[in-house]
């Protein structure tokens, strides 16, 4: 039967229809199609254990080392506290630690966000205009590399012993990563875009909240991750010289009264502040890049 359909020029029975195949079909099959498949729950988590089983593994092993030394006396009692017996005060003195805590996070918030807005305002005007760049640029390049340490005790005498030296502290700390990462951002920016916008009569607001802006967010992010575990330090250091309240400040008084069991726990709890602060701008690149940002969790596959 098939034979006497395909000697009559009939199509044999059953055969599939086939659609007209252009030259745009024919170029598609040779080059291949490439696809963005968005990963679904199970694999996003299976993303996140992937990434996090390492720095947990090496968070492990620190801790297996600390109760080591202090298990076999390699040093003494009153040099290194066992990991059990910090873990205990800091549960006992729950109270006293999360006030302080709270205090040095405050500071650190505040001292960050101004820091931002400061840093991101400096750079644009460092990019559209010359003059101010060459004139602030400097200036910038020599308070950073002022130890903050030093000028940290003038700012007591100015501001006196409340929050505001800590803050400041903290906001001269972590400026500069926000103004370098910034101004990076936006002198990236493709020049064929920036022509066509002019070609195209956009203004300067528009070309700045359209084309410049979004192309320097990943770089601003780049830096306020920076900035945001510096400031944390910024706020530390402000306690040191001058405070009655915060980590810094009970640092100092453990160091002081060689309580080295309060010294380590103040310095894990100011570690897991500059951690969770970290994750914390790493989510909300996440959620407003998720053009850019969303490209490391996306599998791709090729269809030929």
């Amino acid at each position: 039967m098939v034979s006497q359909h395909l000697s009559r020029g009939d199509d044999p029975p059953h055969a599939p229809n086939r659609s007209p195949r252009g030259p745009g079909t024919a170029a598609a099959d040779t080059a291949g199609v490439v696809e963005r498949a968005r990963p679904g729950a199970g694999e996003r988590l299976a993303g996140a254990l992937e990434s996090a089983w390492r720095p947990v593994a090496l968070l492990v092993a620190c801790f297996a080392a600390w109760w080591a030394v202090t298990a076999f006396k390699l040093v003494e009692a009153y040099l290194v506290p066992s990991p059990w017996t910090t873990l205990k005060l800091m549960g006992d003195k729950w109270g006293y630690i999360w006030h302080h805590t709270w205090v040095t996070t405050y500071e650190t918030l505040i001292g960050f966000a101004l820091a931002v807005v400061i840093g991101v305002a400096a750079a644009v005007l460092m990019v559209y205009s010359g003059t101010v760049e060459r004139t602030l640029y400097p200036i910038l390049l020599f308070a950073q590399v002022i130890p903050k340490i030093a000028i940290a005790p003038l700012f007591v005498v100015w501001l006196g012993f409340g929050i505001g030296p800590k803050i400041v502290v903290a906001v001269l700390i972590a400026f500069f990563p926000v103004v370098i990462s910034m101004v990076a951002g936006l002198k990236a920016v493709d020049p064929e875009m920036l022509q066509l916008s002019s070609t195209m009569g956009a203004s300067s607001f528009a070309t700045f909240t359209k084309i410049r802006l979004p192309a320097s967010l990943p770089h601003l992010f780049s830096g306020l991750k920076v900035a945001v575990t510096l400031a944390v330090t910024g706020a530390v250091v402000g306690e040191f010289v001058g405070a009655n309240e915060g980590l810094g400040y009970v640092i100092l008084q453990a160091n002081g009264n060689i309580d080295t069991p309060m010294l380590f726990a103040g310095l894990l709890v100011m570690s897991a502040i500059g951690v969770v602060l970290f994750v914390a701008v790493e989510i909300a690149e996440k959620l407003l890049l998720p053009w850019h940002a969303s490209r490391r969790g996306e599998s791709v596959t090729t269809t030929y």
